[in-house]
Parts: C-alpha cells; sequence; structure tokens
C-alpha cells in the first residue's frame, strides 16, 4: 500500500493497540476516527452510530473545530449516502461527493467535502456504526505535494488500497465498540446488583433498629409515672438503638462508595457518570479533566459525592439547559467546579431559611477532607459550585 509512512505496519498496529486499550463507548468511538483520519491522510473523518428512528444516538468527528462543530448544527439524518451505508452496507467511494445523485447538501456551516470513503462497521449481520473519510490530503506519498488545507478538486481521490485499509479499521472498530458497550452493559448490571443487596441490608438492618426502638420508647412511656428508674434505664436503651441505627446507616453509605471509583479513578468514574446524565436528560451536561492526580480515598469520594449532589440540583431544580462540570489539578490536590445556566438563587437566603440541606452536605463533605467549598449564585444568573481539595 502507498498511503505514506504513517500508513505502515507500525502506525496501522497503534491505531489497533489504541482502539482495544479504551473501555468507554465515546472514547473509542474518538480513537477510531481519529486514527483513520491519520492513517488515510484525510481532511475529515467522522463515525455515526445509528439509532432505531432514522437519526444517530452517537456522532464523533475528527478535523471539525468545536466552533465549526456548534456552529453545523444538528446531527445528520440517515439518509443519502450515510442510508446507503448502514441499510445496504456497502462501501462507498467517491471522487466528488456533491456530483452523486444521493447528495442532498448540508447547512451552511458544514465544511466543503469532495473525494468521500465511507465504510459501514459491522458485528455479524448487524451494522452498527457509519465509518467515512472526506478530503483525502496531498501529502502521501506518490501524490503531487501540495500545502495544508483544502486540496485542489480532482486529486488526491481515495484508492483502493485506502479502502482496503479501512476496511481492516473498521473490522477491528467493530470489535472494540462491541467489547465496550458489553464492558459498560456489564458495569451497569453489576451496579444495579451491588445497590440492590445494600438496599437489603440497609432494609433489614435499619427496620430491626427502629422496631427496637420503637418497642422501647413505647415500654419507656408506660414506666414514666409509675417507675421513674426503669424508665430512664429504658430511654438509655432508645439512646443506645439510636446510635446503632445511625452507625447502620453510615456503614451503608460507606459501602456504597462506587466501585468504579476505586478501580477507574476520579475522573474516569466522573465522565461515565455525566455521560450518562447527558443522555438521560434534556439538558446538555459535560465534563473536561484536567492533569487531576490520584488523590486520597477521602477526597475522591468526597469531590464525586459533591459532583452528584450538585448535578441532581442543577438538573432537577433549576431547569439548567447547560451543565458543566470541571476537575483541574492545582497544585498536589484538585478544584472541581460545577456550574449551570439554570434559575438561580440567592445563598444568603438560602442560609437564612435554613433550605437546600444539599449545600451543608457539600460543605461538611468538603469541610471533612481539609478542603473548602463555595457556591456563587443569583437569581436568573445560574450556579457555580466549587470545592478545592488540598490532595495528599
Amino acid at each position: 500500500m502507498s498511503h505514506g509512512p504513517r500508513s505502515g505496519l507500525a502506525a496501522v498496529s497503534s491505531a489497533l493497540l489504541a482502539m482495544s486499550r479504551h473501555l468507554e463507548v465515546r472514547d473509542v468511538l474518538k480513537t477510531i476516527v481519529a486514527s483513520a483520519r491519520e492513517l488515510l491522510d484525510a481532511q475529515y473523518a467522522a463515525l455515526g452510530v445509528p439509532d432505531d428512528h432514522g437519526g444517530f444516538a452517537q456522532f464523533v468527528v475528527d478535523g471539525v473545530s468545536d466552533e465549526q462543530w456548534k456552529a453545523i448544527g444538528p446531527l445528520p439524518r440517515q439518509h443519502g449516502i450515510l442510508a446507503a451505508m448502514l441499510h445496504e452496507a456497502t462501501p462507498e467511494r467517491l471522487a466528488d461527493v456533491r456530483e452523486d445523485p444521493r447528495f442532498g447538501g448540508w447547512p451552511s456551516a458544514h465544511p466543503d467535502l469532495v473525494d468521500f470513503l465511507g465504510l459501514p462497521i459491522r458485528d455479524g449481520d448487524e451494522i452498527i456504526g457509519a465509518l467515512f473519510l472526506a478530503n483525502k490530503l496531498c501529502s502521501a506519498e506518490g501524490h503531487p505535494p501540495h500545502p495544508p488545507g483544502p486540496k485542489p478538486e480532482g486529486t488526491c481521490g481515495f484508492t483502493q488500497d485506502d479502502e482496503e485499509l479501512l476496511g481492516i479499521l473498521a473490522q477491528h472498530a467493530a470489535i472494540a465498540l462491541t467489547n465496550a458497550r458489553l464492558y459498560e452493559r456489564s458495569r451497569e448490571l453489576t451496579i444495579a446488583e451491588e445497590r440492590s443487596r445494600l438496599a437489603h441490608e440497609l432494609h433489614d438492618a435499619v427496620s430491626q433498629k427502629l422496631f427496637s426502638l420503637r418497642l422501647t420508647a413505647q415500654a419507656a412511656t408506660a414506666l414514666v409515672d409509675r417507675d421513674p428508674a426503669r424508665a430512664k434505664g429504658e430511654l438509655q436503651q432508645v439512646a443506645a438503638l439510636a446510635a446503632e441505627a445511625a452507625d447502620e446507616l453510615r456503614a451503608a453509605v460507606v459501602e456504597l462508595r462506587p466501585a468504579a471509583l476505586e478501580e477507574d479513578g476520579l475522573v474516569a468514574t466522573l465522565r461515565t457518570q455525566i455521560q450518562v446524565l447527558d443522555r438521560a436528560h434534556s439538558a446538555r451536561v459535560t465534563f473536561a479533566g484536567h492533569g487531576v492526580k490520584a488523590l486520597p480515598a477521602a477526597q475522591e469520594e468526597a469531590m464525586l459525592r459533591v459532583a452528584q449532589e450538585a448535578l441532581h440540583n442543577a438538573l432537577r431544580h433549576s431547569e439548567a439547559a447547560r451543565v458543566d462540570v470541571t476537575l483541574h489539578r492545582k497544585g498536589t490536590g484538585a478544584v472541581l467546579r460545577v456550574t449551570d445556566d439554570g434559575s438561580g438563587f440567592d445563598p444568603r437566603t438560602v442560609r437564612r431559611a435554613g433550605r437546600h440541606l444539599g449545600l451543608v452536605s457539600m460543605r461538611d463533605r468538603a469541610n471533612g477532607t481539609g478542603g473548602r467549598l463555595t457556591v456563587q449564585s443569583a437569581p436568573g444568573k445560574g450556579t457555580t459550585i466549587e470545592m478545592e481539595v488540598p490532595g495528599g
């Protein structure tokens, strides 16, 4: 194959290893797209995972900036050439996509695509995605040199060798994507089973304690007038039972610490949970993590709980259209920030009224790990909750 230095055996091997290294579906999709674009010297690459309603459940691009992507607008539908790849399971290699009779145009902000190479990604008989490239660059071996940027029309089109290489990549992409889906499903089942077990144990343990507490309190009430000494003993037993019930609850909360946090660390756990929230809610929920190293377990747990509480408030109560979560390194510690564009509130009024106990809980978690929590909000101005921990 004549694809230049990046398409050698080492480059192909690196791309395949990179795809198999990730376990999160979104990370796998991004790696597939970036690898395909680099290996085949294309200006643009994209991968769409279809849904059951004529659209795409996920759509990942490479070569397009975030600003361009926002300007393009809604995700494409399954029509034209994309539909052919998804429904007819046939490769598509075109010298000029705009001249194909199935071409239906694109939004005004969309980059200009000329030559086009697309392949379905298949898992057995099921088509699980469509991978395509556009605008073969003129820098590969065997092509006339050309400065970076959009290529002249009619040159540097994709070749049969390119199609064969993309076919190999698509086969391994199917394996990587299927494995990532199985991993996420397995994790969801494990979490559900663990929650069910803990709920059952918590119900049994605390119910028994509360039943004993009620009987002892009733006995103390009956003895108050005729045997104050015995009543005092019963009340002491009430206090002891209440303390035991509190211990049971505390132990359950500690055990509820997600296994993913211990296995994957704070950044990966937050990213996974936020991806789930982004799919589950109409609001856009994003996450960015920068240079954060492993923190003491208590600090990671506290940060995760604060993030969950802040996200719950933003998504359930603030009517936010967007919630952004960032986690970045600061010295040996880290700073978590959750910002929403929702209805906001007056923190002074909340403190005076004694409401928003979630804020009290978040502050307690921060203080308990040597950190600090700050809240910035105003009616109609959204809310920013920031937690900083010192690290270890």
